[in-house]
């Protein structure tokens, strides 16, 4: 499975280096050299890039690819998607964390068994993680802490959720 480890956010200087913004909690291992990855354009099309060099720069990478030797192709892939394989992760030791890609899909319910919806993504946002939970009514965003989330079951394919009052109610 592959999940999104990057997004070219635009080009940077003439020799087709690309600003990338991270999406990963491993980019010395996502953006290693030799590396390659998925980019999956905005017009759905989909090629492989191998990297050359990668160094931060601003809280972003500058990353460059063996295929994109120009500023002019650098441009348009501006808003491409970087994508890496879930197969190349190291497993986690510490059982309160979690790769994002293991929560998406999961159903999520009340402490009571209730069933609220299904989670969509994970926002990570200056102030911590929040779960995008689809739901009849639309998205609803939970704080991803354990005293809203008590528990997480990938295996049983479902996070429990404990809101606080008005957490859920409908706008």
């Amino acid at each position: 499975m592959d999940v999104v480890v990057g997004r070219v956010a635009k080009a940077h200087g003439i020799t087709g280096e690309l600003s990338v913004d991270v999406r990963t909690d491993s980019p010395e291992m996502r953006f290693a050299l030799g590396a390659t990855l998925q980019a999956k354009l905005r017009d759905g099309t989909s090629r492989s890039l191998t990297v050359s060099a990668a160094r931060p720069h601003a809280g972003r990478l500058l990353v460059r690819f063996e295929e994109v030797v120009t500023r002019d192709v650098a441009e348009s892939l501006r808003g491409t998607l970087l994508l890496g394989s879930t197969d190349d992760l190291p497993a986690i030791d510490d059982p309160d964390e979690f790769y994002d890609h293991e929560l998406e899909g999961l159903a999520a319910e009340l402490v009571d068994g209730t069933k609220i919806g299904t989670v969509k993504e994970i926002l990570h946002g200056p102030g911590g993680e929040l779960l995008v939970v689809i739901r009849d009514q639309g998205e609803a965003l939970i704080p991803f802490v354990r005293e809203i989330v008590p528990t997480v079951d990938v295996r049983g394919g479902r996070v429990v959720i404990d809101p606080p009052e008005g957490l859920l109610d409908a706008d």
